[in-house]
């Protein structure tokens, strides 16, 4: 079974090309210290949010198409 990351809205779409953007390898690294910044400050929606932006900076890293592609 394939695990995709929960999208709320394409806002977080936007923002993983972003860090992608201004941070390239370490992009899915600087979203985990963002989560990690949000549990620290005892903010659990922005922790989610942030943990699923990084699982998606890591899908889009992979060179070829997961899922069903039509």
């Amino acid at each position: 079974m394939d695990v995709y990351p929960y999208l709320s809205d394409r806002d977080a779409v936007m923002q993983a090309a972003e860090l992608i953007r201004r941070f390239g390898e370490a992009a899915g690294g600087e979203a985990a210290a963002r989560a990690d910044a949000s549990r620290d400050l005892g903010n659990v929606i922005h922790f989610c949010r942030w943990r699923q932006i990084e699982r998606l900076v890591v899908l889009l890293s992979v060179p070829r198409a997961l899922g069903t592609v039509h």
